[in-house]
């Protein structure tokens, strides 16, 4: 499992603005599926999103872009990155 550690990176992102409602969730999803990206993605209480996701790192950087620009509706107003160790391996990449 240490082997399986050493090759992931993980990001935590924190998406503010207009980021329900709008497919979001979705429409990252979709995103992670294509780039091979495992993790989750969340509506926060105060109206944004929260998004862990695992992967090779040039691949999480290309997920940031399409969380900052967000499907048609959305008005995503900041992206916070928090690059960290991964303490789980997830498996696929689910909307909570």
């Amino acid at each position: 499992m240490k082997m399986v550690f050493d090759m992931l990176c993980e990001i935590r992102l924190h998406i503010t603005g207009l980021v329900q409602g709008v497919g979001f969730r979705l429409f990252l999803q979709d995103k992670a599926a294509a780039l091979g990206i495992k993790g989750i993605v969340r509506n926060l209480a105060d109206g944004s999103v929260e998004v862990v996701a695992q992967g090779a790192k040039e691949d999480l950087r290309r997920l940031v872009s399409f969380a900052r620009l967000g499907p048609a509706y959305a008005q995503v107003e900041d992206v916070r990155e928090t690059w960290q160790e991964p303490t789980v391996v997830y498996t696929g990449f689910r909307v909570r």
